[in-house]
């Protein structure tokens, strides 16, 4: 009699376990839903930023200066007809010169100057129409209810050209976003260009990208700065965001771009300052602005057009970091890639 048991086929046992091996996940799934993840991520962290940052937006600690006593400025805070508790941080200037000094300066945002029936604030225009409303309508507050008459002197004016204060930031964002395209094309399209020629064009990027900004700028008239200053400070931000972007893309591939992405464009962005000081952030966002690329070279212009170089210096040395950091780290990881080879 022939033997009609079916005979049924097992996949071979694995020696090491003694068991059937997995069976392999399918190839396309990586492929499929990792752009998901990583795209649904990154919108995720966009509106969550931004929603923290200006959904809205209230000043806190912003500095202003009161010519008197530290008793005398206290009682000025005191009086004073705040949208919150903690919206100004009032400092004792001995006098009035040394107030619109400090304005001048940029190391407030207004002064106060008490008087006898006619009290005046001095302001910087610069900063942006918003702030310069929050000022003179809270102020003008004060001296009605103190039967006096405010007289508003605008001692730092943005440019004529510059009607929304918005130049500043612009002409640093601009090359912000250049950088993290030029960090991610230079591996797309030169996959096997040597270090040193890859450093040629971060350094080419940065020579030519500055002057064509401050080029454009110039051409509007809307910076009252001097022109190799904007050149220089945004081709350090330019080199700054570019050796960076680099350094994630060839430290993990395509989710440095998404990193990049974050750390730049969403948080560098929302906590630059450009639109509205960083006195109107969040606690928790303030920080960033002083280390991410892009608030420092937004605090960088604005210090060079309109605040006796308020921010420079520190802005020329945290934005050479990053470009330092991103090309030293850039040249550890080809040194270990030859090594293993």
């Amino acid at each position: 009699m022939t033997d009609t048991t079916p005979i049924v086929l097992q996949r071979p046992i694995d020696p090491a376990r003694g068991d059937p091996p997995t069976p392999r996940r399918p190839v396309w799934i990586r492929p499929v839903l990792l752009p998901v993840a990583v795209a649904v991520t990154i919108g995720a962290i966009f509106i969550s930023v931004y929603l923290s940052a200006f959904h809205a937006p209230t000043a806190r600690d912003l500095p202003v200066a009161v010519v008197g006593t530290s008793a005398e400025a206290t009682s000025v805070a005191q009086r004073l007809p705040e949208p919150s508790p903690d919206t100004f941080l009032l400092k004792p200037v001995p006098d009035r010169e040394a107030a619109r000094t400090a304005v001048e300066r940029g190391e407030v945002f207004a002064a106060y100057v008490p008087g006898h029936g006619e009290s005046e604030l001095f302001y910087a225009g610069a900063h942006g129409p918003s702030v310069s409303t929050l000022l003179t309508s809270s102020f003008d507050a004060l001296a009605r209810a103190d039967g006096e008459r405010l007289t508003a002197v605008d001692v730092v004016p943005a440019s004529p050209e510059d009607t929304r204060g918005l130049v500043v930031f612009y002409t640093t964002f601009g090359l912000v976003l250049a950088g993290y395209l030029f960090g991610i094309m230079t591996f797309q399209l030169g996959p096997g260009l040597t270090m040193r020629r890859r450093l040629v064009s971060l350094a080419a990027f940065g020579g030519a990208g500055g002057p064509a900004v401050a080029w454009v700028v110039f051409a509007f008239g809307a910076l009252p700065a001097p022109f190799l200053g904007v050149a220089g400070l945004v081709a350090l931000v330019a080199m700054a965001v570019g050796a960076s972007t680099m350094l994630l893309v060839r430290l993990l591939g395509v989710l440095g771009s998404s990193a990049a992405a974050v750390l730049f464009m969403t948080v560098g962005n929302a906590t630059s300052g450009g639109s509205l000081p960083t006195e109107f952030l969040p606690a928790w966002l303030e920080p960033f602005s002083a280390v991410l690329p892009v608030g420092v070279g937004v605090r960088a212009v604005s210090g060079l057009a309109y605040f006796h170089g308020d921010g420079v210096v520190s802005g020329i040395a945290i934005l050479t970091a990053w470009a330092a950091a991103g090309v030293g780290g850039l040249s550890l990881l080809e040194y270990a890639r030859r090594r293993r080879a």
